[in-house]
C-alpha cells in the first residue's frame, strides 16, 4: 500500500541525486540536515502518512462534513490525526525553531508534504491553511500578536483560514464590500460576508484564527484600499486566555464534487454588530500581505496536484500488472494463447508512460522550487538571493496551474486504465479524479495564473527572471549534449527553449499593443507550453544524472538482461527513456501550439457574443 502514495526510490533520487541536497548540510542554516537526518525525516513522514493518514482517506470522503446549527463537524477520524500531526511538529516544518518550527529545508518539507497530501488531500488542507494564516502573523504581525497566536497555530492547537472571496466579487478582490471601523481601543468592528472559505468552521481545534480582508471606512476603492485583520473565532485576551465568542457566523457549507472532508463555508461577519478584529500589518496594505499567504497556498496546490497524480499513477500501474484481459498482440491468432496482464498492451503502456513522465517531471519541478527557497536563505550575496527569488516568482504560476491540470489528466488516464472499474467507487482512482479537479480552480484559477504569468511574471526585473530560467535550462542541455545517447534529446529541449523565448517576446509585445485582448486569449496556451518546456528540462536533467549510474551497472553486453534483473539499472534506464519519450512525443505538440500562437488568430475575442 505504501508505494501507492509516492515512489520512495524516485523521491530519494530527486532529493539526493538530482537536487544534490546534501550540499545544504554545508550551510549554517541547514547544518543539521545531513543525508541521514533527511532520510530519517522523510521515512517518518512516509510512515505517518501510510499508517495514520491514509486509512482516513476513503472514510473521510464518504462521511464528509456535516453542518448543524452553525457548527461544522468534520469526519471523526480527522481529529486524532490532526492532533498527532501538530504534536509531531509537522505543521511548521520549515519555520524557525524560535517560533516553534523545525527549521527544515523547504525541499525536504516538500517531500514530506507529498506523502501527506497523497494520503489524504482533503485532510491536509486544514493544517496547510492553519500554517498559511500563522505565517501571515509571523511575517506581518506585531510582537504581541506573535506571542498571542503563533505557538498555538503552529502546534495545531488552533486552526486558521483565509477570508478573501465574496459573493459579488469572486476573483475580483478589489470589489469586496466587507468593512472595518476603528474602535477607541484600537480594535476594529468588521462587517461583511465571505464565501468559499476553507476551514472557516470546524471541530478540530478549540479556536480558529481568521485573516480577513476588509476596507477601512474612508479607504480608497479597489485593491489599494484593502487592509488585513486578525479575526479570531473566540476572542483572545491579552494574557492569551480565551474570551467571548466572536460575532463570526457560519451560514452553511458547500456540497462539492470532491475533497468532501474539507469544509468549504459561507460566513457572515458582524451579523449582530459585534465582530472584532485586529489590524495585521499596515493600513491599506492588506493585499500585499495576503499575496504572501496566497503564494504559499498556490505552491501547496501544486504539491496537491503532484501527490494526487502520483497516487493515481501508482494505482494504475499496480492494476495494469494484475488485471488479466486479452491475448498478447503478437499472439492474437493463437487460439491457445493465455490472457496477459493489460500492461502488455501497447495502448496501456502509452497511457502509463504519459502518466509517469508527467508525475516524474512534476515531482522534480515542485522539489526544485523548494530548493530555490533554500537557496534564497543560504545565498551569501544579494545577487544570488535575487536570482533564486526571481525563479520562485516566475515558476509559481507554472507550479500551481500546470501541475493542477496535469494532475487531473493523470487521474483521468488512471480511470481509463481501470476501465469500467475505475468509474466505480470500489477503486480509489474515482476519488482521486474528483479530488484533483479543485486544484485548477481554487487559490486563483488557472486562467488567472496564466494572466499573471503574461502580464507580470515574464516582465519582472525587466525580463531577467525569465532569462535566468532559460539560462538554467541551457546549462542542463549543454551538459547533456556531451553524452552521445542524450545529445538528440538535449537538442530537442534546446530548440524548444529557443522557440519558447521567441514566443514569449512575440506575445509580450502584442500584450502591450492594441491587440491586447487577442494576446491574453493565448495566455493559458503559453503557460501550458512553458510548463511543457520546464518539464522537458526536469526530465533531461534526471537523465543526465542517471546516465553515468546506468553505465556503471552495465558491466556486460547483455543490457536487457541486466535491466530485467537489476532494479537499480531498470530505474536509471527508465529516467533516460522518460526524457526521450517526452522530447520526441510531448514537446513536438508544444511546438505546434507555439505555431498556433504565432498565427495570432483573434476569432475567440472578435466573435460577437450572440454567435456563442
Amino acid at each position: 500500500m505504501a508505494q501507492l502514495i509516492a515512489d520512495r526510490r524516485d523521491v530519494d533520487f530527486v532529493l539526493f541525486e538530482q537536487m544534490d541536497i546534501e550540499k545544504l548540510a554545508h550551510t549554517k542554516q541547514f547544518k543539521e540536515f545531513n543525508k541521514k537526518t533527511v532520510t530519517m525525516t522523510v521515512t517518518e513522514a512516509r510512515n505517518f502518512a501510510i499508517k495514520e493518514i491514509l486509512p482516513t482517506n476513503t472514510e473521510g470522503d464518504r462521511e464528509g462534513c456535516v453542518f448543524e446549527d452553525g457548527k461544522v463537524k468534520v469526519p471523526v477520524s480527522f481529529k486524532r490525526i490532526f492532533r498527532l500531526l501538530g504534536e509531531g511538529g509537522w505543521i511548521a516544518t520549515i519555520d524557525d525553531p524560535a517560533v516553534g518550527g523545525q527549521g527544515m529545508p523547504t525541499v525536504v518539507a516538500n517531500a514530506c508534504a507529498e506523502y501527506f497530501c497523497g494520503a489524504n488531500c482533503a485532510f491536509m488542507i486544514y493544517p496547510g491553511i492553519a500554517h498559511g494564516a500563522g505565517k501571515l502573523i509571523e511575517t506581518f504581525g506585531t510582537e504581541k500578536q506573535k506571542v498571542l497566536f503563533l505557538d498555538k497555530m503552529y502546534s495545531g492547537k488552533w486552526g486558521g483560514s483565509m477570508f478573501l472571496t465574496e459573493p459579488q466579487a469572486g476573483s475580483d478582490v478589489g470589489a469586496l464590500t466587507t468593512s472595518a471601523i476603528e474602535n477607541p481601543d484600537g480594535t476594529y468592528t468588521i462587517t461583511g460576508s465571505k464565501i468559499f472559505i476553507t476551514g472557516a468552521e470546524q471541530d478540530l481545534t478549540e479556536n480558529i484564527i481568521h485573516p480577513v480582508l476588509a476596507r477601512i471606512e474612508g479607504a480608497p476603492n479597489g485593491t489599494k484600499g484593502i487592509s488585513l485583520f486578525i479575526v479570531p473565532k473566540i476572542w483572545v485576551n491579552n494574557d492569551g486566555s480565551l474570551g467571548d465568542l466572536n460575532d463570526v457566523r457560519c451560514d452553511g457549507i458547500e456540497e462539492k464534487l470532491g475533497i468532501h472532508g474539507s469544509a468549504t463555508c459561507s460566513v457572515t461577519l458582524g451579523a449582530s454588530g459585534k465582530c472584532r478584529g485586529l489590524l495585521l500589518g499596515e493600513k491599506n496594505k492588506g493585499m500585499r500581505a495576503m499575496f504572501h499567504m496566497m503564494n504559499e497556498a498556490r505552491l501547496l496546490v501544486g504539491m496537491q496536484g503532484l501527490a494526487l497524480a502520483s497516487s493515481a499513477y501508482l494505482y494504475a500501474v499496480e492494476y495494469a500488472k494484475q488485471r488479466l484481459q486479452g491475448k498478447h498482440l503478437l499472439k492474437m491468432s493463437d487460439l491457445e494463447a493465455p490472457q496477459v496482464p493489460i500492461i502488455n498492451h501497447p495502448d496501456i503502456r502509452r497511457m502509463l508512460m504519459w502518466m509517469k513522465a508527467h508525475v516524474s517531471g512534476m515531482r522534480s519541478l515542485n522539489y526544485y522550487v523548494g530548493l530555490c527557497f533554500d537557496k534564497v536563505l543560504t545565498s551569501e550575496n544579494d545577487v544570488d538571493k535575487s536570482r533564486w527569488q526571481g525563479l520562485i516568482e516566475l515558476l509559481t504560476p507554472i507550479v500551481k496551474a500546470y501541475c493542477a491540470d496535469k494532475s487531473f489528466e493523470v487521474c483521468t488516464q488512471a480511470v481509463q486504465v481501470y476501465g469500467g472499474y475505475g468509474y466505480t467507487r470500489e477503486y480509489p482512482v474515482e476519488q482521486l479524479l474528483r479530488d484533483s479537479k479543485i486544484c485548477s480552480i481554487y487559490e486563483g484559477s488557472n486562467g488567472i495564473q496564466a494572466m499573471d504569468l503574461l502580464a507580470r511574471k515574464l516582465g519582472m526585473a525587466n525580463g531577467k527572471n525569465f532569462m535566468n530560467l532559460l539560462s538554467e535550462i541551457k546549462k542542463t542541455t549543454s551538459q547533456a549534449k556531451k553524452i552521445n545517447d542524450l545529445a538528440p534529446v538535449a537538442a530537442e529541449v534546446e530548440d524548444a527553449v529557443d522557440q519558447l523565448a521567441e514566443c514569449a517576446l512575440f506575445l509580450g509585445q502584442n500584450a502591450m499593443s492594441n491587440k491586447v485582448l487577442t494576446a491574453f486569449s493565448f495566455a493559458y496556451p503559453f503557460l501550458e507550453i512553458m510548463g511543457d518546456v520546464v518539464l522537458s528540462w526536469m526530465l533531461l536533467w534526471r537523465a543526465a544524472v542517471a546516465y553515468p549510474e546506468l553505465k556503471k551497472r552495465l558491466a556486460s553486453a547483455e543490457k536487457d538482461d541486466i535491466i530485467r534483473e537489476n532494479s537499480e539499472a531498470a530505474f536509471y534506464d527508465g529516467q533516460i527513456r522518460l526524457a526521450r519519450y517526452y522530447a520526441f512525443s510531448i514537446l513536438p505538440l508544444s511546438m505546434g501550439r507555439i505555431k498556433n500562437i504565432k498565427h495570432f488568430d483573434g476569432s475567440a475575442v472578435e466573435m460577437a457574443e450572440a454567435s456563442f
